[in-house]
């Protein structure tokens, strides 16, 4: 049996001696993929991920669209940070502990921009206290101008911009899980749905 400090020493020299071909960092010039469409195919892209993406186009039909989802007719317990869509039934502020929202049936939040390639829309935490009602919540609904769909990542790390402590996240469809038993769960720990809401023309 050999021994264990010989096959190591061995191992390591053959490492320190592998001679590794020298590689170009790839360029971050090129053309990125793009769409003819980007709305429709981050619409798309979102539904292929468990989400649902609705154009309207106005505060008007918002509010009458955001009335006509399935978890707003039981809700009992509304977060709204956006309140043109709808009104919150709680006050966000006077909240301390963010354990109190674990009962929260709908929040809903304004996203800076949406992403096509993968149907993300990237959220902040700016004027939220407690960002966990984003992730806690039983339903998620995010508006969006829809002038803001970008093709690509690399067109969305171009408008990240990070002035000071704060914190951001790309969000894509509800929460879900394909670990148990192969088997795709959507809901499993986060949000069971997730809406987004493209206002304007």
């Amino acid at each position: 049996m050999p021994d264990a400090n010989t096959s190591r020493t061995e191992i390591l020299h053959a490492v320190r001696n592998r001679q590794v071909v020298h590689a170009e960092l790839p360029s971050l010039d090129g053309g990125w993929i793009t769409y003819p469409d980007s709305v429709r195919h981050f619409a798309e892209t979102l539904q292929g991920v468990g989400g649902k993406c609705c154009e309207v186009r106005d505060e008007s039909q918002l509010r009458e669209e955001l009335s006509r989802l399935p978890p707003m007719a039981t809700a009992k317990k509304i977060c709204s940070l956006v309140p043109e869509a709808c009104q919150p039934t709680f006050d966000l502020e006077q909240v301390r502990d963010p354990h109190e929202l674990e009962d929260v049936d709908v929040a809903i939040a304004c996203g800076q921009f949406a992403v096509a390639e993968n149907g993300a829309v990237w959220v902040t935490d700016a004027g939220i206290k407690h960002r966990a009602v984003l992730f806690i919540t039983q339903h998620l609904v995010l508006v969006v101008p829809r002038g803001q769909v970008v093709d690509n990542m690399h067109q969305a790390y171009e408008r990240l911009k990070f002035t000071g402590p704060g914190f951001g996240a790309f969000i894509s469809g509800p929460s879900k899980t394909a670990d148990i038993e192969q088997s795709l769960v959507i809901g499993a720990h986060g949000p069971r749905s997730h809406t987004v809401f493209l206002v304007g023309s």
